[in-house]
């Protein structure tokens, strides 16, 4: 999508911090929070909006389900299902008044629908310790001394509090 981009839209890219493909993804990525996400797609799926527009015609300000199921493939052979999908969500976020429609076509629609999201990988910590390391037995040390001092010095404050309320 970036390589078919014309000049006009290449520099909105690149004030947007993308050149390539790669820092595409990576503004997209970053910019989920500050719009710089949505601004990457509106720049990226211009063309397309303006060829859906056109293709619905008087109908492109509230088309009906059926009015886009209509035009999607044509939009789809021009543009590609990567580049329809993402028009088609940039509308969605964008508060169209299709959006419903939209969504449920992303949802559900066999030429449009969004993959399901991949499940992300599950990462395991595995720690290591050396229990033979003598530093790391000191300090276990230090800590089982601190312990039972502090536990010792509890049970003095109890008894010497056991005592004071036996006085009175």
């Amino acid at each position: 999508m970036v390589a078919a981009l014309d000049d006009d839209h290449r520099d909105a890219l690149t004030e947007l911090g993308a050149t390539d493909a790669a820092s595409v993804r990576t503004a997209a990525a970053e910019g989920r929070i500050d719009g710089t996400m949505e601004s990457l797609a509106v720049v990226l799926v211009d063309a397309c909006l303006a060829d859906c527009i056109e293709q619905l015609g008087d109908h492109a300000d509230n088309p009906s389900s059926d009015e886009l199921r209509d035009v999607l493939p044509g939009i789809i052979e021009r543009h590609g299902v990567a580049e329809t999908r993402i028009m088609l969500a940039s509308t969605v976020a964008g508060e169209a008044n299709a959006s419903a429609i939209i969504r449920d076509l992303l949802k559900s629609d066999d030429d449009v629908k969004l993959p399901p999201a991949e499940e992300p990988p599950v990462v395991v910590f595995e720690r290591h310790r050396d229990d033979d390391d003598p530093d790391r037995q000191a300090l276990l040390a230090r800590r089982r001394e601190q312990r039972k001092a502090k536990q010792d010095a509890a049970r003095v404050r109890r008894e010497q509090s056991r005592q004071d309320r036996s006085k009175t």
